[in-house]
């Protein structure tokens, strides 16, 4: 999500400026181990259809979160958007922690086609982590606490185990995919917010979670040990602040990481350099999330301060990065 400690993006929401969206070829200024840029999908920004983060699809799909629409919708490949599923809204009255309205945040895929993402609310009833089975209604399979604001999310395909980033309480979430009471798993300094956000996109990786700090511009790394427990906490990455969510190149430990607020994507190396490869010229609009398949990178741009364009952009990434 956006790192920023202006007003809600939902002020947003109410001030867009309806667009018909054409798809057009986006003017590439990628360098680096990137080439090819593309526009996969134009979005309804007066639908409020700006994705939050992004889970492929074998057949070539996306699914997306809508964060302030509260919805998860399926972008086909020729960039159409079908709505799988709209969750419940809270009582008016109530208040999501940092950012006012109901969000929601983090997607992932199962291999038989179930969805599981974050939901926030403010509220104790809704709070949690959901899922959606094939041709299913959306069922909340955990609940978290009111005040949290679970973000990323990530599926560890091993063990079955859902790992979740809480950008306000600091803490790093553990639910089996069958649902069941929340383990706190990670807690430490190095996740909590300074300020606005702090833990937020996170994939597990070689043996480890990894987890971005908003905030704090850092990429994380928490060791996996044989008993399951969180190892102490490494910092890998740092000067990236407003770090949103990121997604590994390969088998390796390079990844693409979207720095929303600047509208880059920038590529972190094993080694904790980065360097930016992607631009508001290649056609990001605050870029929120990315998913690797193959040599073909996927980046969902939210448009949540720009105001005109949100959409999915797709880049080709060279062999060994």
């Amino acid at each position: 999500m956006p790192g920023t400690k202006r007003g809600p993006r939902t002020l947003l929401l109410a001030t867009a400026v309806a667009a018909a969206l054409t798809v057009t070829g986006a003017a590439s200024a990628a360098s680096g181990p990137l080439s090819d840029v593309h526009f996969v999908a134009h979005l309804n920004i007066t639908d409020g259809q700006r994705p939050e983060n992004i889970a492929l699809e074998p057949g070539g799909g996306a699914d997306v979160t809508f964060a302030f629409s509260r919805q998860v919708a399926r972008i086909t490949p020729d960039g159409r958007a079908h709505v799988l599923a709209t969750l419940p809204a809270p009582p008016t009255e109530s208040t999501t922690p940092a950012l006012t309205s109901p969000f929601l945040g983090g997607i992932v895929r199962a291999h038989d086609g179930t969805l599981y993402f974050a939901y926030a609310t403010g509220t104790s009833d809704l709070t949690g982590v959901w899922r959606l089975r094939p041709g299913g209604t959306p069922q909340r399979i955990a609940a978290l606490p009111a005040d949290a604001l679970p973000n990323g999310l990530a599926l560890d395909r091993h063990s079955g185990l859902l790992y979740v980033a809480d950008s306000v309480l600091g803490t790093v979430w553990r639910v089996p995919v069958a649902g069941g009471t929340p383990t706190r798993w990670a807690a430490a300094p190095e996740l909590r917010p300074t300020g606005f956000l702090g833990a937020n996109g996170i994939k597990i990786h070689n043996g480890a979670a990894w987890v971005t700090n908003l905030d704090k511009g850092t990429v994380l790394r928490i060791p996996l040990t044989c008993h399951g427990s969180a190892g102490p906490v490494e910092t890998r990455a740092t000067g990236l602040v407003d770090i949103d969510d990121f997604a590994f190149t390969g088998a390796g430990d390079t990844l693409l990481a979207a720095v929303n607020k600047d509208n880059e994507v920038a590529l972190v190396r094993p080694d904790g350099s980065h360097s930016i490869v992607l631009t508001a010229a290649d056609g990001l609009e605050n870029p929120t999330s990315l998913a690797v398949r193959g040599g073909t990178a996927y980046i969902a741009s939210g448009a949540y301060f720009t105001n005109n364009d949100p959409n999915v952009l797709a880049v080709h990434v060279e062999h060994g990065n």
